[in-house]
């Protein structure tokens, strides 16, 4: 569907943009009075006018050059000596993850002058099948950006055995998607990275669904000893380099590094560790992006793409070296370098307009002005207020057991337990194994060895199953939290202090249709309603990160000491080492189950 800021295909313009190149007709849009940043030479160029024709550039001229040519009207725009440059490409997100409809995702995403992003929707995938991940494809369609689809490629992230998920995407549901749908670019993360080293059936059926299309097939790998295995198995990027070391490895391997940064606070900035590959150990940055992976709503709009390419310049990087890890990198690694990521003739005139700190001022997606002054432009309001409508069915997914126990009976005999325990900032887990004497209560366990419950409960309607366990110095002293949003089969997870504090959590989580809370003492703390496939809220990106603030404010008054994205991943049972889904808890490098208590 064509929308107000569709650019026709280039082959249908070559020769409009010929003869306004050659000034034989006039430009559409003249952005004059600019220095223009060059990802092709990486250099900065002062004096410059973009001309711009269609939704697309024709030439870039010496800054004056439209009003010597008498060639007509045409509409100004005087940049006033500020830096024209592309719009960023962010090459691995999930708009999931923002807790927003795709629609809604734009419009931080513009202000943050990013144009283009290649999304995996595997969350709702897990929990619609491909019904969702076609919804997703609709909105994305009438959304005010550019979004790529890398198809999900671990849905469910695990076999059956280890967790219960609403999806099953298939190898051959995964080949009609890219047959169907000409925005699947490429195959997502393949987050089973151990079952790919493994030469597991189904994993490398998935891989050659991809492969035998010429399809690029993205990665999520941890510890260096996949590395080599998984390059051999067709897979050419991560997002998951977590230090110098593995992103060298990554790079000498052939596979692109996307630089990963985030909110300090929380688990997604590797950033600044893996950089150091480039700045320390000499690797060329030719095939390293940067990229944003997984940003809430509030955050969305503080940690965009530009800050992660400020944060490559503080890391070490020159401003042109920087700027083409967030443009012109991520698109010539999905092979649409022709289409954006430079200011070259032909490509879509989607251009921001920095300051000397790198901090966008304006954003033109299709040469239309979105954003001007930081401030999203009537344009792009009236677009924003006609999002895509998901189906009923998209709202009725939260399908729980009735009255289930939260809490594991308090053993009467020593006994020891099987323990996850955080390791700020939140991504990797460690196993723990305590000594448990006879005990009056709960709390008196809780108090010595700073622990607390960690539930999960199937809320696909399949099978009702709860698995109980012991979360280690997470914080929580007092209350509960709650959160439809367990990757990656997106059951409720669940952490508390008491029963009754989870019961009330897992109440609200229901009456929301999905969604995430605090509570303490009978009283709801805090709260973001997710009511689409329960991991969206169908409200405008400003009202949801307000309302997520709030609950980040709930979140510290618990004591939590893993942010409430960090805590989701609690269940995401292919990341080390210890997990809990719905069917218990799980040895991750050993891909099995572990009873909580052992004698």
């Amino acid at each position: 569907m064509l929308t107000r800021f569709s650019v026709a295909p280039l082959h249908t313009m070559t020769r409009s943009l010929a003869a306004v190149a050659m000034e034989r007709a006039a430009p559409d849009l003249v952005i004059t009075g600019a220095r223009v940043l060059s990802t092709y030479t990486e250099r900065i160029h002062a004096d410059r006018e973009l001309w711009i024709k269609g939704g697309r550039i024709a030439a870039v001229k010496a800054a004056g050059a439209f009003k010597k040519s008498q060639l007509g009207s045409a509409r100004i725009y005087d940049a006033r000596g500020g830096i024209v440059a592309p719009g960023l490409v962010d090459p691995h997100v999930h708009i999931e993850s923002s807790m927003m409809t795709a629609c809604a995702f734009a419009e931080a995403a513009l202000l943050n002058g990013t144009t283009t992003v290649f999304c995996d929707s595997h969350e709702i995938g897990n929990v619609c099948d491909v019904a969702g991940i076609e919804w997703m494809l609709e909105d994305a369609r009438r959304a005010p950006l550019s979004i790529y689809l890398t198809v999900p490629s671990t849905v469910p992230a695990t076999n059956s055995r280890l967790e219960t998920a609403g999806g099953d995407l298939t190898p051959a549901k995964i080949g009609r998607i890219f047959d169907q749908w000409p925005e699947a670019a490429a195959l997502g993360e393949k987050m089973d990275y151990v079952s790919v080293a493994l030469g597991d059936a189904r994993s490398h059926a998935i891989l050659a669904e991809a492969l035998k299309r010429g399809r690029p097939v993205c990665g999520h790998i941890y510890g260096r000893e996949f590395v080599a295995a998984g390059a051999a198995s067709g897979i050419t990027d991560t997002h998951e380099a977590i230090d110098r070391e593995i992103s060298d490895d990554f790079l000498e391997n052939g596979v692109w590094v996307f630089l990963r940064g985030g909110n300090p606070q929380t688990p997604w900035h590797s950033l600044v560790q893996a950089i150091k590959a480039v700045t320390e150990l000499g690797a060329n940055p030719k095939r390293v992006c940067v990229c944003t992976d997984d940003r809430d709503a509030d955050d969305l709009f503080l940690f965009g793409m530009d800050w992660v390419v400020r944060q490559a310049v503080a890391a070490g990087l020159s401003t042109t070296t920087a700027w083409s890890l967030g443009s012109l990198h991520p698109a010539t690694r999905y092979a649409k370098d022709g289409e954006f990521g430079g200011l070259g003739p032909a490509r879509r005139a989607d251009l921001v307009l920095l300051n000397d700190a790198l901090e966008v001022q304006n954003t033109w997606f299709g040469g239309e002005l979105v954003v001007e002054s930081r401030k999203i432009t009537p344009l792009l309001d009236r677009a924003l207020s006609k999002p895509y409508r998901y189906p009923r069915a998209a709202y009725q997914t939260v399908k729980l057991p009735r009255r289930v126990s939260l809490t594991p009976l308090l053993p009467k005999k020593a006994i020891t337990a099987n323990v996850i325990r955080v390791v700020p900032p939140g991504i990797v887990t460690a196993h723990d194994r305590i000594a448990l004497a006879p005990a009056e209560a709960w709390s008196d366990h809780f108090a010595k060895h700073d622990l607390c419950f960690l539930t999960v409960v199937e809320r696909h309607g399949k099978n009702g199953a709860v698995a109980h366990g012991l979360l280690r110095d997470f914080g929580l002293k007092d209350g509960a939290v709650a959160s439809s949003v367990g990757h990656d089969a997106h059951n409720i997870v669940l952490a508390g202090s008491n029963e009754a504090d989870m019961q009330l959590a897992l109440a609200t989580v229901k009456k929301l249709r999905g969604g995430v809370c605090a509570v303490r003492r009978g009283r709801v703390l805090g709260s973001v309603a997710l009511p689409v496939a329960g991991l969206l809220s169908d409200k405008r990106a400003p009202v949801v990160a307000k309302e997520t603030t709030a609950l980040k404010r709930a979140w510290a008054v618990l004591g939590c000491k893993v942010p409430y994205m960090g805590f989701n991943l609690l269940p995401l049972s292919v990341i080390p080492d210890f997990r809990l889904t719905d069917k218990g808890l799980v040895d991750v490098k050993a891909m099995k189950l572990v009873p909580l208590f052992e004698r």
